[in-house]
């Protein structure tokens, strides 16, 4: 009989294309790994996995049983789900990533909603970024993950994810008090074409979302600070290193010396909840749905 968890390693090593990636997506050694498929391959009397390169790939037969397994695992989730709604009780553990400014501005909120609702239940929050939470999502490393788009560049998101949209997050241009267009009302992105950008690291959504926006424009950025958090991004505006965009949800503490005003375009980031569908009957899921959501609703409230 083929055991359930080498089948697991094999469809993650199928999906992380080496045994590095799937030992660190199933929280095991590299070690481990490849005994487990040392057995899985003498239980079947085929090899499954070769050298592909510094990585490894799937054989034919690989490939064959790794469809098998994905089936298979989606069947145990679609049946702990039914259990779970069954039983009716939001109790156990959620594992929930969040990019960081909807981890500080909607975190807090949501487990105190839960703490107070739901005591059975623990939401376990970890800082990732949306171009890696929704592959940890697929692969079942995640529950759910907060992520985002941008109103003029949405996030793809792979079949078989639900959602559930949190708010709407309007974005300023950041910039020295003492910067000549201070005084505006509102700013041309056009009129920005020289400035120097304090921006979000290579490889982030948002820095690639800034680069496509300034591009659209005809402006070529000359991006000379980066950082991930925006209270740092604003220090470095506040002492004149450049300018920078700042997400509202972002804009917890404005430091002396930095003004926000709108761009004339009107950004807008999009943050929402995704899980995948099989899971969409858990009373776990729909709890932790309904405390970001409800946390989402006192951040847009005024003041």
């Amino acid at each position: 009989m083929l055991n359930l968890e080498r089948l697991r390693i094999l469809w993650a090593i199928g999906r992380h294309g080496s045994v590095s990636g799937a030992a660190e997506g199933l929280h095991v050694t590299t070690s481990a790994i490849s005994q487990q498929m040392a057995k899985l391959e003498r239980e079947v009397g085929q090899r499954l996995i070769t050298r592909n390169g510094r990585g490894v790939r799937l054989t034919d037969a690989g490939r064959l049983l790794a469809r098998h397994a994905d089936r298979i695992l989606s069947e145990i989730q679609l049946a702990e789900a039914d259990l779970e709604a069954h039983r009716g009780e939001a109790v156990g553990e959620v594992l929930v990533g969040a990019f960081p400014t909807s981890l500080r501005g909607l975190g807090p909120e949501a487990l105190r909603w839960v703490k107070d609702r739901h005591p059975g239940l623990r939401i376990d929050i970890r800082e990732v970024e949306p171009d890696v939470s929704v592959n940890q999502v697929v692969r079942g490393e995640l529950d759910l993950a907060i992520v985002l788009d941008w109103s003029n560049k949405p996030l793809s998101l792979p079949a078989g994810l639900a959602k559930a949209p949190l708010l709407t997050d309007a974005a300023d241009l950041a910039l020295p008090a003492d910067h000549r267009l201070a005084d505006r009302d509102s700013i041309d992105i056009a009129e920005l074409g020289d400035e120097e950008w304090i921006a979000w690291p290579e490889g982030q959504f948002c820095r690639d979302w800034l680069m496509y926006t300034l591009r659209g424009k005809g402006i070529e950025p000359k991006v000379t600070h980066t950082a991930e958090e925006h209270p740092t991004q604003l220090v470095l505006v506040a002492e004149g290193f450049g300018v920078a965009v700042a997400p509202r949800l972002g804009q917890v503490s404005i430091p002396p010396g930095v003004v926000m005003i709108p761009c004339q375009e009107q950004w807008r980031r999009h943050i929402y909840l995704i899980w995948r569908e099989e899971a969409d009957q858990r009373p776990t899921v729909q709890a932790t749905v309904a405390a970001f959501r409800a946390a989402a609703a006192l951040a847009e409230e005024p003041g």
